[in-house]
């Protein structure tokens, strides 16, 4: 009787399965018993992540014919693709995936897509190539008819984040920074796990209209202050010194230089630092009974979880 149980419940596809929040949300859709299919590039890397009874499907967002077949009986997608770290021009992909996905959602009947963004203001002209291809991918899937609720976050706060493994990685290793004007911009993290929960909560909203929800931890702060408390929590004495004159181009270089993260990706990531990123509409808190955590406990559960 399980089995038909299981048969009968909506089914829910996840494309970006294998990315840092995808591949988090995966298990706790699991876990909460859905009926879960997960749309990736390679599926035989895909399947030993997954557990018995979740549907692995080969498809990608460039090949609008994959999509036609991974959509097929899906009530409800998560959108979590950004093509940023694999591709030269990843706002014309961005943008041409993101129109794909929502022809074949509409051709689908799909009654939902859950789709993750970045704060900044629409209203900013200066607003960075990544924003700003984040709210477009936003815009498109909305405008398919598709009900598209959008959740709009600024840096994730955990390990394995790639923003947040930059403050990381600077941190650990610079006792003196030469800081540019981007540490002095507005921000309001979110940690991994308050993600996550608004993600698996947008399950359970009536049908409605297509929204937007500004989702941040309690505290404002700027990218300076990230990395004061994150040294504070390690014992690490670090001082910042500010230049106005270290552009965000430079700025990419020297962060290429002490991180991991490739030069591209380091790069669009840090044009959007001087863009400032905080909630402005606090509905999330009026519609979901989620309460995020402050940056210190989001901090000090992301060091935490790189000891166990």
């Amino acid at each position: 009787m399980a089995n038909v149980d299981h048969e009968t419940r909506p089914l829910i596809l996840l494309t970006g399965a294998t990315g840092y929040v995808g591949g988090r949300l995966n298990p706790l859709l699991e876990n909460r018993g859905a009926r879960l299919r997960c749309l990736a590039r390679s599926p035989d890397k895909m399947r030993p992540r997954v557990q018995p009874g979740t549907e692995v499907v080969q498809g990608d967002v460039l090949n609008p014919a994959s999509l036609d077949r991974a959509l097929q009986g899906v009530q409800t997608a998560y959108y979590l693709v950004h093509l940023m770290s694999g591709s030269k021009d990843f706002e014309k992909e961005d943008r041409q995936a993101a129109t794909n996905f929502a022809r074949a959602a509409k051709k689908a009947g799909l009654k939902r897509i859950i789709y993750l963004s970045g704060l900044g203001d629409d209203a900013d002209t200066k607003l960075s190539p990544h924003l700003r291809s984040r709210h477009e991918v936003g815009q498109i899937l909305r405008d398919s008819g598709v009900e598209t609720i959008e959740f709009r976050a600024s840096l994730v706060i955990g390990t394995g984040s790639l923003s947040f493994d930059l403050v990381k990685s600077l941190t650990d290793r610079l006792p003196v920074m030469l800081c540019p004007r981007w540490l002095t911009t507005l921000t309001q993290p979110i940690a991994v796990d308050d993600v996550l929960a608004y993600l698996l909560a947008a399950l359970d909203l009536p049908p409605g209209e297509s929204r937007i929800f500004e989702i941040g931890c309690p505290d404002v702060t700027t990218y300076g202050g990230m990395i004061r408390e994150y040294a504070r929590q390690k014992g690490l004495r670090r001082w910042l010194i500010s230049v106005p004159v270290l552009t965000p181009y430079l700025s990419s270089l020297w962060l290429a230089l002490v991180t991991p993260a490739s030069f591209e990706v380091g790069r669009h990531l840090i044009e959007g630092l001087k863009n400032p990123t905080v909630v402005r509409d606090r509905l999330a808190l009026e519609v979901f009974p989620i309460k995020p955590m402050d940056i210190r406990e989001a901090i000090q559960k992301a060091l935490a979880s790189t000891t166990v």
